[in-house]
Parts: C-alpha cells; structure tokens; sequence
C-alpha cells in the first residue's frame, strides 16, 4: 500500500485553480490513487448559464477521468463546489461556506493563477498576490490544516542565471504594491509597470516573484512548500499518455507548427526546452504535501520540478515533432510543416515578412475575392506577437537546484516512487513528443483518427504546390535576371547547351551499347 495514498484518506482537501489544467490532473489522480479521501473543495466561479454543479459535470465528463470512474463511481459526491471569485475580498465566499472551509480543511492546494504574460499589473497582483495573501488568511484560521502547498514557477527568479531552492527578495514590498494599486489609476500604473519589473521579462513572472514574499512573509506558524515547475507540458503517463486541454506555451506553438501557420523562430536551438509533464509536477505536489504535513519541516521548503539538470532536451531536438507530423498530420493545415531556428534578429524578421506575413496577405486577398471576410493577416500578427512573448524563455538556459527535490525521493518507499513518480531522469523525449503532438490532435483540437490517411493525401498536394511555387519562381526571378544581365545570359546558355550535350552524349553511348 503506498503511504501517501494512504495518507489521503478520509482527507478533505481545498484545490484553487481546479478549473484549470493543472488542477484537473491533480484531482484524477487524487480521487484514482485515494479514493476514500473525504471531499475535495473547489472554488468555482459560474459562467454564463451553467450551475456550479453544471460546471462540475462537465469537469468529469472529459476523458481524463474515465479511469477514475471506474475505481470510484460516486466521484461526483465528492466534489464540493464553492462560489469564489479571486478578484474579490474574503473571495465573495458565504458566511456558510466560509464556515465549512475554515472547520474542515486538511490539505490546501493552491494552483490558482493567472498565467498570460501580456496581463495588466493591477489584475496580475489581485490573482497572484493579493489573493495569496487573502488564502494564507484563511488558512491561519483552519484548526485542522496540515499542510499549505503554494503553486509558483520555476521562472520566478528567471532574472537571475542560477536558481537555488530559496525564497528570493524582491526590490519592492508586495504590501507596498497591494496598498498602490488601490488608490493609483490605470494609466499611472501602465507608465509605472516597466519601472516596477526591472529586469522580469514580464509581468507574470514578476508577480509569482512577489507571491513567493507572500509566502514567506505571511505563513505565521502554518505548514508551507512552494513548488516551482517549469513549462508545464501534456501528460507523460497518467493517467495516459499525451493528455491536454489548453492552449498555454508550447501546445499552442505546436499547434500553429503543426498547421503550417508558424515556420520560423527566433530561438537558440542548443537552449534547453525545460518542459516538465503535467503528471510529474502532479506526482511532486501530492509527495510534498504527504511530506509538509507528516515531517513538518521547520522552514519553508522551496522544491524544482524541472527537466533541464537532470534530462536536458534543447529545442533543436524538439524539432523532431516535424517527423510526428508527417506520421500524424493535423487537419486542414494552412501549409506544410516546416520550423527554422534563427538567432539573428535580422533574419527573423526576413523569415516573419516572408514566410508569415506575405503568405497571410496572399491568402486575406483570395478571401476578399471570393467574397469571404479576410482572417489570415489579423490570425498571423496574434501569433508573431505571441511567439515574441516567448522569446525571452527560448534564446536562454537556466540553473535550477534540485537538493529538495532528490532528498524528497529519497525519503519515498518504493512503493511512493512506483505511484508517484516525478523522476524525469526516465523520460524518453522522442517518445514523449511523439505521445504529445498526438494528445494535441485528439484532444485538444478533437480531431478523429480515422481521418489520418485523408490528412496525409492533404500534406502530400501541399507539398507538391510548395514544390511548383518554389520552381515558378526561381524561374520568374531567372528570367527576370536574364533580360537585366549579359553575364547571366552567359550562364543560361552555357548550362542549357551543357546539359543538351550531356544529353546527347548519354543517348549516342545508349545506342553503341545497343
């Protein structure tokens, strides 16, 4: 039996961010590996038309949870969803509701964030550090907590080369800011912004920074780890291979890689890809809280789940994905797949112009004259001003220690580290990105498999226009030379009367053979 199964039973455990990507996993495989846990609490904002219980619903009805179902039919029951909405203080949570979380919660997950890096400092601050430091609150006023878990990033620090297992200052107290950003309006805080993150590639990062402070300055005599993953990718085994559900980082860029939309990067192909599987942060984060709440640990643990120290893959190598293409074609592509790796800025913003951008306008005018509305050209300055984001996290390396992390594995039974793996030393990349490109297509864009030859056939007359276009216009542009130059007459005819010759040659000594 393994002991951190074991210890979540009969558990009730508070999950923020369970709506998302992260948290969905963390719920199958809580309910699949513990499924006598008491509850899980959710909070949940509404959306239009649906109930809490709606949304619940539809939560389960993915086939992430198939498996679950089976080992515990009444998984429903063991939802408890809770009106919340981060952007408001105490959450907008009932007085009755309040009441249930601070009396019964054991376990509080906290994965709840806003993740875009274009996100504006006021509401970037409310979810990542305000709304921390409202949850540490109401953990200070649960008599039966055993532990707090803090979701943060590896690139909270990514500011600095090397990273260590450590809280890091930030210039400015988040108090500080929390108190600004009451009275300062928005066109005060957007002229503020670039001053505030220094040298943070965005606001994102600069605020789980500042979260982190929260943390730290706000966990009184309460249980904490912080766990730092990295580019959270698609499931690697559980509860099978290659699941997705979002578009965030690089199931995005695959997409559009895949579609034929994006065919250059601005990136440094020997920079390492730290892509961690959702299901090894998952793995990490039921050990740490197993961990936090038994062994009580005198400090604040800060632990890396990262790829890059211990199973490096760099993103020439991520290249491979072009193969799996081929053998797993989307469908309905723009163009043939095709990625170039630049470091050059010059020779980026050639390949932007010419293979994004002109194909776009060439593509919006086809559109304006068959009497569609042109998409193409708005679609493609999305995702440039996308893959610019990202820019910043492919061009470097960094250093992250793992010293928490391996005494952690070192502390599992056998049993722990066989049901709970985070061990990315065993991942093979090919496989995984192979596994990957297919969980994008079947669950991400819902794509059926059936229609894999069709696509192949697609990819095939795509790349045979490819082909002639290239052709036609290398002899556009020839003939275009040879009316302009003698010198490049000169050659014209000297390699049409070499090859005729040639020819020639080749056909007398067929006949002598003869």
């Amino acid at each position: 039996m393994s002991t951190i199964a074991a210890f979540y039973g009969g558990k009730s455990i508070l999950i923020t961010g369970a709506t998302g990507f992260l948290g969905k996993v963390l719920m199958e495989k809580l309910f699949r590996t513990s499924p006598d846990l008491k509850v899980i609490y959710i909070l949940v904002r509404p959306k239009a038309g649906q109930t809490l219980q709606q949304r619940v619903f539809q939560i389960l009805d993915s086939k992430l949870f198939e498996k679950v179902k089976e080992v515990c039919p009444n998984v429903h029951e063991k939802i408890r969803a809770i009106y919340a909405d981060l952007n408001q203080n105490d959450f907008a949570i009932s007085k009755e509701d309040m009441q249930e979380l601070l009396s019964c919660t054991n376990i509080i997950f906290h994965c709840a964030a806003t993740v875009r890096f274009d996100d504006t400092l006021r509401h970037a601050v409310q979810l990542n550090v305000t709304a921390t430091r409202q949850l540490l609150l109401m953990a200070s006023q649960m008599p039966k907590l055993e532990a707090f878990i803090h979701i943060s990033t590896a690139y909270s620090n990514c500011n600095l080369k090397h990273i260590d297992e450590v809280i890091y200052p930030c210039p400015v107290e988040p108090k500080k800011i929390i108190d600004s950003l009451e009275w300062l309006d928005d066109a005060i805080i957007d002229e503020i912004t670039p001053k505030l993150i220094r040298d943070w590639p965005n606001i994102y990062t600069y605020t789980k920074a500042l979260g982190e402070m929260v943390v730290q300055q706000e966990s009184r005599n309460l249980n904490i780890a912080i766990i730092r993953p990295s580019i959270v990718g698609a499931t690697w085994q559980e509860p099978f291979p290659g699941w997705v559900d979002n578009i965030n980082g690089p199931n995005g860029i695959i997409i559009a890689t895949g579609k034929g939309f994006l065919r250059a990067i601005k990136a440094t192909p020997m920079a390492v890809a730290d892509v961690i599987p959702v299901d090894t942060v998952v793995n990490l984060m039921l050990a740490v809280g197993w961990y936090t709440a038994v062994h009580r640990p005198k400090s604040t643990l800060v632990y890396h789940i990262t790829s890059g120290n211990m199973n490096p893959c760099n993103w020439h190598k991520m290249v491979q994905v072009l193969a799996t293409f081929e053998k797993i074609p989307f469908e309905r592509p723009f163009r043939r797949p095709n990625a170039n790796f630049t470091s050059n800025s010059f020779t980026s913003q050639y390949w932007n112009a010419v293979s994004h951008r002109a194909p776009a306008i060439i593509y919006d005018c086809y559109l304006r004259l068959t009497g569609r509305k042109p998409r193409m050209t708005k679609l493609m300055n999305r995702l440039l001003r996308t893959v610019s984001m990202l820019e910043y996290f492919i061009n470097r390396s960094w250093e992250w220690s793992t010293y928490n992390t391996e005494m952690l594995m070192s502390e599992l039974s056998p049993e722990d580290q066989r049901v709970f793996n985070f061990d990315v030393r065993q991942l093979n990349w090919l496989e995984y990105i192979e596994n990957y490109v297919l969980g994008v297509k079947k669950y991400l864009l819902k794509e059926d498999m059936a229609g894999i030859p069709k696509a192949k056939q697609r990819l095939k007359r795509l790349r045979n226009i490819h082909y002639l276009f290239n052709t036609a216009l290398f002899l556009i542009a020839w003939r275009l030379l040879i009316a302009r130059s003698q010198m490049a007459r000169n050659v014209w005819f000297f390699i049409v009367s070499f090859c005729y010759k040639f020819l020639s040659y080749f056909r007398a000594s067929s006949t002598l053979k003869v």
